[in-house]
């Protein structure tokens, strides 16, 4: 589905000239791209090299039927930036080109979509960002990291069993100790380290917490970890795999040797058993539970519920479940959010030590995303699969962007240029007054300027719009302003840090 930039619709706009009707007709690609070009050209003079550079250089335009444009990106984030940023902008050079254009659609290129003629040379010898993205070179690709289902290749084997899929990344070493989950993360290493040991303390192991929080990734971790220091037979089944295994069975007559084959696995990890429905099937875990833990096999449950709470289970397993140790890994406190997300970027810069999240970044998405660790492990494989397609700094704004869909609620403040213009006034000791004045003396010039660059990459407002709020200025002041800033952010880090300063107040 894409979304349109809307432009004032002038009067008369149906009573258009058969002028313009008759410049709409070319709809070729060849003619588009050759009035796209303009475009571009038009842009470039606009926003400046660095602003093109940056957004633009992977804009291509597709088609034009006298009032529509069609522009396409490779990436969402392009698309979403372009449209909050520089839809005016971009509208307006449009229409000096594309006669009668009176709305452009900005959409994502699907994978394998040619590249238009004459536009591959366009940005060859130019140093850009986004342009990287289109169809670089094996040599100037960065290698995309692509979390998810492909990394489940790691399965338990026991009895005959095979267990559910075991993500390779969830170990002892990746998880994350903070105060929510210490008690579970020690006693999952004890049972870990005494899974063949006479005398265990934790049996059964039950751990319960909200989705996301870490329930999985011991259980993992517990897996892996026997695997990989003793010769046990391990067993780590999801509570759906555990009831599909066991009609199966029922199915093929083999429901004797299904419960036989549990005799030999020396330690059983069960997860989500609030999902283990069915009577038959809940009363055959009972069964295969009770005779593990009397044979002084080691079992791991892990649930989002305590056993008091699950439905299906009777009160004597629920007694056995409760007899070892019951704990409860907690919401994630903010310091321990900021430790996985600091982790987590770690492991990304293990991949490309050149990958940097400033802290700003990091405290954001700690601060937002406040609902688990898979939601803050989402959040950094986000920003680094855009960084790699970008080859762009990661910023406060980009980081914004690209998470606003994970979380309902995320949505940013919307940004007024009244705002901007109190905390940049109180920023720098400089009253409102003086910035909207025609005062010329650089203890003024300079925070109207900041001001103006800050309302051009956090507001909608056009280029004569943000004038028009600074004093009545043209938006060739205003252009002059924004490119200056751009520049000397670039040069010297001390004012970055003051931008990034201001626009974590205006965010607050």
């Amino acid at each position: 589905m894409s979304h349109s930039v809307e432009g004032h619709v002038p009067s008369g706009v149906d009573a258009r000239s058969s002028k313009s009707e008759s410049a709409a007709k070319p709809n070729d690609r060849k003619s588009c791209n050759e009035r796209g070009e303009k475009v571009r050209a038009i842009l470039k003079a606009r926003l400046g090299e660095d602003i093109y550079s940056s957004w633009f250089n992977a804009l291509e335009f597709e088609s034009f039927d006298g009032r529509l444009v069609i522009a396409t990106v490779p990436v969402k984030f392009l698309k979403s930036w372009i449209q909050s940023h520089y839809a005016d902008d971009l509208l307006e050079c449009c229409a000096a080109e594309f006669e009668g254009a009176e709305r452009i659609d900005i959409v994502v290129r699907q994978p394998g979509m040619s590249k238009p003629a004459g536009q591959a040379s366009q940005t060859a010898g130019q140093p850009n960002t986004a342009a990287a993205v289109e169809v670089p070179s094996s040599e100037q690709r960065r290698p995309l990291s692509r979390p998810g289902p492909a990394f489940l290749v790691g399965r338990t084997h026991a009895s005959g069993f095979e267990g559910s899929p075991l993500d390779p990344r969830y170990t002892f070493d990746t998880f994350v100790v903070g105060p929510a989950n210490r008690m579970a993360h020690a006693a999952a290493t004890q049972v870990a380290e005494t899974v063949l040991a006479d005398d265990r303390a934790f049996n059964p192991l039950y751990l319960h917490s909200n989705v996301g929080l870490g329930k999985t990734h011991l259980q993992h971790a517990i897996a892996w970890e026997v695997k990989r220091q003793s010769k046990a037979q391990v067993l780590y089944l999801t509570a759906e795999r555990f009831r599909y295994q066991f009609v199966e069975a029922i199915k093929s007559q083999d429901a004797l040797a299904f419960k036989d084959k549990f005799r030999l696995i020396d330690i059983l990890l069960i997860d989500d058993l609030e999902f283990m429905r069915g009577e038959k099937t809940e009363q055959e875990f009972e069964h295969i539970v009770n005779s593990l833990l009397d044979g002084g096999k080691q079992v791991v449950v892990a649930s989002a519920r305590p056993p008091a709470q699950l439905d299906g289970l009777n009160d004597r397993m629920r007694s056995r479940l409760q007899r070892g140790l019951v704990t409860e890994i907690s919401s994630l406190d903010p310091a321990l959010r900021l430790k996985i997300l600091e982790k987590r970027a770690q492991e990304k810069r293990a991949t490309d030590p050149s990958f940097e999240i400033p802290s700003a970044v990091v405290e954001l998405l700690a601060d937002k995303l406040t609902e688990s660790g898979r939601e803050l492990e989402g959040a950094i494989n986000r920003l680094y699969l855009t960084w790699q397609l970008m080859h762009a700094p990661v910023t406060l704004d980009i980081a914004e962007t690209i998470i606003r869909d994970l979380v309902q609620g995320i949505e940013p403040r919307r940004i007024k240029i009244e705002d901007i213009l109190r905390i940049v006034s109180r920023h720098y000791a400089v009253s409102k007054q003086d910035i909207l004045s025609q005062r010329r003396h650089r203890s003024v010039v300079r925070p109207r300027q900041i001001g103006m660059y800050l309302a051009k990459h956090l507001t909608s407002r056009s280029l004569p719009e943000i004038g028009r709020r600074f004093g009545d200025r043209d938006h060739t002041t205003v252009l002059h302003a924004i490119r200056k800033i751009d520049k000397e952010v670039g040069e010297n880090p001390r004012l970055k840090d003051e931008i990034e300063e201001l626009k974590r107040q205006l965010h607050r």
